[in-house]
């Protein structure tokens, strides 16, 4: 098995060589890496509703759709991805307690006693640290997953949206748990890669033919490839995925809106607004809009209408 300690923290690229490494290769790997903050959704979920979309729009933080299902997880400096790409027999690919179990093992090697619960999480006193999803490709199966080294836990929260209400849909929902870091249970560690180099040490022990791995150029160009055309497009991260119905009630001018549309592959359908006449004719101009926070200024910017960079939250 291949050991590559991902160099760069850009989680397009990063998600993108998983997706490479899974369906382009033959090896197998077990890969390491941090991404500057992103909210990463599952294969099968909306956007908009895992994403508080005020807060990660005002803080610059992308949401990007992974390959894998499950539910939305939070990355940035403080949080190590754990990724293992393996060949499976046939009919037995899905196996989250194999793939956790070398991690609670190592943890538990430093004195933290990890536990496998529920679905999908790793917990340590209840408190999850590690939410995982995997993936099948053919003989395949791509396993990743989180650990919450010393993550912002604040930020984490934020970026969520925590009341779906507004949102109807047949998508997949999280399943938010309290959560704490791993730094709060160990010492010794000055940072996450001293952390990271006792894990890449204690695997190598290990796991049998455990090899470092450097990325060829090959590598690294396919990725970037696949990053620009997937990773970073609307399409995939907004687009994709099942419809969804939004409703809600704002203030504008004094009086009481009610506003509902649908949304099929990311475009607002059905747009109706009930309340003053400069939104009910608001509402003709966006139908066939993207759900998009850019988009839907734009169009009351030149419709002459005087909503604030705050209020357009209201359509999120």
């Amino acid at each position: 098995m291949f050991c590559i300690t991902l160099e760069t923290y850009d989680p397009f690229f990063n998600l993108a060589l998983e997706e490479v490494l899974l369906k382009s290769r033959k090896e197998e790997y077990f890969i390491l890496g941090i991404n500057y903050p992103s909210l990463i959704i599952g294969k099968h979920q909306v956007a908009h509703r895992e994403s508080d979309t005020r807060f990660v729009t005002k803080n610059s933080i992308p949401v990007i759709r992974r390959i894998s299902g499950g539910g939305t997880v939070f990355h940035d400096s403080g949080n190590l991805n754990f990724t293992f790409i393996r060949e499976c027999e046939e009919g037995k690919q899905i196996d989250f307690r194999r793939h956790t179990r070398p991690v609670i093992d190592f943890l538990f090697s430093l004195g933290v006693n990890a536990r496998f619960e529920g679905r999908n999480d790793i917990k340590v006193d209840g408190l999850k640290i590690s939410g995982n999803a995997e993936h099948v490709h053919r003989n395949r199966v791509l396993h990743h997953g989180t650990l919450l080294f010393n993550s912002s836990i604040d930020i984490l929260r934020n970026s969520i949206r925590q009341d779906k209400s507004c949102y109807t849909t047949r998508a997949v929902g999280s399943n938010p748990s309290p959560v704490m870091n791993l730094k709060d249970k160990l010492s010794g560690f000055s940072d996450i890669n001293e952390f990271i180099r006792e894990m890449v040490h204690y695997f190598s022990a290990s796991i049998p033919g455990f090899e470092i791995y450097n990325l060829s150029t090959v590598d690294a160009e396919e990725a970037s490839a696949l990053a620009d055309a997937k990773y970073r497009s609307w399409e995939w991260n907004f687009a994709y995925g099942t419809e969804y119905l939004f409703k809600n009630t704002f203030l504008f001018e004094g009086r009481l809106q009610s506003c509902s549309f649908s949304v099929t592959d990311g475009k607002i359908r059905d747009c109706i607004i009930i309340g003053s006449q400069k939104m009910m004719s608001l509402a003709e101009k966006m139908n066939g809009c993207r759900h998009m926070v850019p988009e839907l200024l734009n169009i009351l910017e030149t419709e002459n209408i005087g909503f604030s960079d705050e209020q357009i939250f209201n359509f999120f």
